[in-house]
């Protein structure tokens, strides 16, 4: 295994780092929850996009789905969130990881009566803010418009009722 060809050419390096300090406002605030921009696709070039996502108490989150062009990992800071691995359902503590490749299905929520608080993770990086920030107001209004929407953002849910869990 070797590391990738160069991407950066010069000889001494530039100042070229981006800082978010931890007071950072949330860039999304949908009922409970919050979204926090960390690192996005404009901000990596395209390399990854990395996301702080606080689901309050009995948080929905996202229904089993998938993505054919990228992949979604998450890192439990706080509380406990209930993620789903493709086979069954994980209640993830603060450390606990999950990676899922390209065509993995996945899922998660908050079951619990208190925060949790994740990371999540998209490689490559792809314009996800549009998704997070209109995805509830496109379900609204349905048909080919979501279904549009969804595809454009590479999100492919499963043939289920919204809130219907897979069997654990």
């Amino acid at each position: 295994m070797s590391y990738p060809e160069p991407r950066y050419l010069g000889d001494n390096g530039e100042i070229s780092a981006v800082h978010r300090p931890a007071d950072t406002p949330p860039d999304l605030v949908a009922g409970a929850n919050r979204t926090h921009y960390l690192a996005t696709h404009t901000t990596t070039g395209g390399e990854f996009g990395l996301y702080r996502v606080d689901l309050g108490p009995k948080a929905a989150g996202a229904r089993t789905h998938f993505h054919r062009t990228i992949s979604e990992s998450f890192f439990v800071l706080s509380g406990a969130v209930r993620l789903y691995d493709g086979d069954r359902w994980i209640t993830g503590g603060a450390g606990d990881f999950l990676y899922v490749p390209p065509g993995g299905l996945h899922a998660f929520r908050n079951e619990a009566d208190d925060p949790a608080s994740m990371l999540m993770l998209f490689s490559p990086g792809a314009p996800r803010e549009e998704y997070f920030e209109r995805v509830a107001e496109m379900a609204q209004r349905g048909g080919q418009e979501f279904t549009d929407f969804l595809v454009r953002h590479d999100s492919y849910f499963i043939d289920e009722k919204p809130g219907d869990a897979p069997k654990s």
